[in-house]
């Protein structure tokens, strides 16, 4: 069974953060990212962050695919 590395678990979640934020712009037109911290620099990093999240989730999974 593989472990979850601190890494992993980061990008995990950030990608929940991301899929939620995603989901409450969806349905309620709300983005709870933005509301938070404002529409300035530190929103665009926590999207940058939640982008790059999903680009590791997509290298690890095909990693934990192999080792299987």
């Amino acid at each position: 069974m593989n472990k979850l590395t601190g890494l992993d678990w980061l990008a995990l979640v950030l990608l929940i953060v991301g899929g939620l934020n995603w989901g409450f712009i969806g349905l309620w037109d709300m983005n709870v990212v933005m509301n938070i911290l404002g529409s300035g620099t530190l929103t665009n990093i926590v999207y940058d962050l939640v982008g790059l999240a999903a680009i590791y989730a997509i290298w690890a999974s095909m990693k934990w695919g192999r080792k299987m």
